[in-house]
């Protein structure tokens, strides 16, 4: 059985995902409370993330080539790398106290070294397509071998576009922050090309100035 994907992302008020402060702590919060068994993101977002809220990458101790023992009430991140871009610096994701532990999926054409630096640090990694990450057979796996039945995605354009566009995506969840990006936009729907009809599920006004937007997903 496939898993149930929500999309959910911080955007501007003209539908930005960048340009913008966004409000990390309610953010979370809303992610928080569809309880995931996973969060999948995009390996771009990792590096993203890194620029923006790290002050360097720290460097790598003994203890982060061992699997973390949190809790398993804790969601699993399920990060896309298909080129390797997150070699050398993928423990700050295994170091974030709020992940459980880190799972990677890649493609057949992922680089060797990639691999070899992923089997030392002792993290699974599962080969799920020739060039590209097959999003059906992930999901599929993800399911079957973890059990993973609520995934929340809040990564970026790229992922989100082709979740929704393969029709893997089960509702829409968007806190609308208020401000205006204008010109600089980078607007978060901008690459689905097909039409999706969706059906409002909540409407919620958070700490005076932010809206709760949540749609259903209408499938053909």
């Amino acid at each position: 059985m496939m898993p149930r994907v929500i999309l959910h992302n911080s955007i501007s008020l003209d539908g930005s995902l960048t340009g913008f402060e966004p409000h990390m702590e309610l953010h979370y919060r809303l992610v928080g409370s569809y309880k995931p068994d996973a969060h999948l993101i995009g390996s771009h977002t990792i590096t993203t993330g890194i620029e923006l809220y790290e002050d360097g990458v720290p460097e790598e101790h003994a203890s982060d080539f061992k699997k973390s023992k949190r809790s398993r009430s804790l969601p699993l991140w399920v990060i896309i790398d298909t080129r390797g871009a997150l070699q050398g610096v993928l423990h700050t994701c295994r170091r974030f106290e709020l992940c459980r532990d880190v799972i990677l999926l890649v493609s057949e054409r992922t680089p060797s070294g990639y691999l070899q630096y992923l089997s030392e640090r002792n993290y699974t990694y599962h080969v799920v397509g020739r060039n590209h990450v097959d999003l059906k057979q992930a999901l599929l796996l993800l399911s079957e071998t973890y059990q993973i039945k609520t995934i929340v995605t809040d990564t970026g354009r790229i992922l989100g576009n082709l979740l929704i566009e393969h029709g893997f995506v089960e509702e829409i969840s968007l806190l609308v922050h208020p401000v205006i990006v204008g010109g600089a936009s980078y607007p978060i729907f901008s690459e689905v090309k097909i039409l999706q009809r969706l059906q409002l599920k909540k409407f919620e006004r958070l700490e005076e100035h932010y809206l709760w937007l949540v749609y259903h997903v209408q499938k053909e």
